[in-house]
Formats: structure tokens, C-alpha cells, sequence
């Protein structure tokens, strides 16, 4: 399951409609929370816009950062990459 989290990271952020419409622009398919009172950020211990956290069956995978190149390759395409494994990944009995 793919779920994004929005934390704001400039007040005008908050608005629901300006959340809406990034999210119809860029075609985003998964539904996306709106943290705008932080709670999910403090939680996770969060420092850094953007974050990616994905959850296996193992922990977390986590990377920070947009577009930044790890072991010579985007990150963006490094975390698609991840995301195809965990949803090819079997379904928990």
C-alpha cells in the first residue's frame, strides 16, 4: 500500500485545495495525508523536506533528500525501484 504523507513546510502549504490540486497535477493515484500539525513528522524524529520512508516486513528504508545521487543513480529512481519490490513482495497470510 502506498500512502503519502504532505507535511507543510511553509504555512500557505496547509491549504487543503493547494494539497488537491498538486496531488491532481502530478496525477497521484495513492491517497495523501495532510500532517499539518506536524504529528506524524515529530514521530518519525523528521529533520528534512523531502523524506521518503517505505516499510517492509523488516523496518524502515529511509532516504532524504530529492534527487541526490546515491551509488551513481538518482535517488528518485532509486526509491521507484524500491517501491516495485515491496509491491511485488507476496501478501502477508
Amino acid at each position: 500500500m502506498i500512502i503519502g504523507i504532505h507535511t507543510p513546510e511553509q504555512d500557505h502549504e496547509k491549504r487543503r485545495s493547494l494539497v488537491e490540486g498538486a496531488v491532481e497535477r502530478n496525477k497521484i493515484k495513492h491517497p495523501v495525508f495532510m500532517d499539518n500539525d506536524y504529528a506524524y513528522w515529530k514521530a518519525l524524529g523528521n529533520r528534512f523536506w523531502p523524506s521518503f520512508y517505505l516499510v517492509d516486513k523488516q523496518g524502515f528504508f529511509q532516504r532524504v533528500g530529492e534527487g541526490v545521487m546515491i551509488e551513481g543513480r538518482k535517488e528518485t529512481r532509486r526509491i521507484e525501484e524500491e517501491i516495485a519490490r515491496l509491491l511485488a513482495e507476496p501478501a502477508k497470510d
